[in-house]
């Protein structure tokens, strides 16, 4: 069976190329093969800081994403990572309808999983409504409560979303707050997660010791929260 992890929430900056960095992270430390698609033109994540293992997926055509089913069915050992760009929901779900995705996928034994990143704002409860109503029960979900971007989600529980897409099947997941200015060096130096916790070379990464272990803490934690999830 064949894993394609798509990584969601269509609002932007609401830290979906962090969670895609960490699930290829994941896969690299688990020896897990894996293809990503970065479907961000200006500045995806993926090709960034994985480009050993990520190819560009624009979605301006219809067939855009079709290579995405193609090199899951050829290979069904490797999972497939899609890192979509914001405001992409829509094109991802006219190509799902178009060509019966679902069918298809289920016909060759593939198990779509949609990762729904979300902050603490109401917009990302909004957009999780959205989802739930096109998609809910139809697709595996995984909702990421990313406290990098906000760690009180009371509009969330108070909406009644999160339990609703629980009794739909969802699985929940935390994302931790890993400091600011820890964060932003990684990025500064365009370092995988491998790096920011193992090269001991302050100058190449810009991280202390201390720093390094923070990392090492986070990516642990994050790594605990996903062995509960069939990856």
């Amino acid at each position: 069976m064949s894993y394609i992890h798509f990584i969601g929430g269509e609002k932007g900056g609401v830290g979906k190329s962090l969670v895609a960095r960490l699930l290829a992270q994941h896969f690299i430390d688990r020896s897990m093969p894996f293809l990503g698609f970065d479907t961000d033109k200006s500045h995806g994540a993926l090709l960034r800081f994985y480009a050993d293992f990520a190819a560009p997926a624009v979605l301006d055509k219809h067939d855009s994403l079709d290579p995405i089913i193609e090199h899951a069915v050829e290979d069904p050992q490797r999972r497939i990572l899609v890192d979509l760009a914001a405001q992409t929901q829509h094109a991802l779900a006219k190509w799902m309808d178009d060509a019966d995705v679902l069918a298809l996928a289920e016909a060759h034994g593939l198990t779509l999983t949609w990762w729904h990143v979300m902050d603490a704002g109401r917009d990302s409860v909004d957009l999780l409504r959205q989802w739930l109503d096109q998609f809910g029960g139809r697709i595996k979900l995984v909702l990421v409560l990313n406290e990098v971007r906000g760690d009180r989600f009371e509009i969330l529980e108070a909406s009644g979303e999160r339990a609703r897409a629980e009794a739909l099947g969802a699985s929940v997941m935390t994302l931790r707050h890993l400091p600011d200015t820890t964060m932003q060096k990684i990025d500064q130096q365009s370092t995988s997660f491998w790096a920011a916790v193992n090269h001991p070379d302050r100058a190449t990464t810009g991280l202390g010791m201390l720093e390094r272990q923070r990392v090492k803490v986070w990516l642990n934690r994050a790594y605990g929260e996903m062995a509960a999830l069939a990856l």
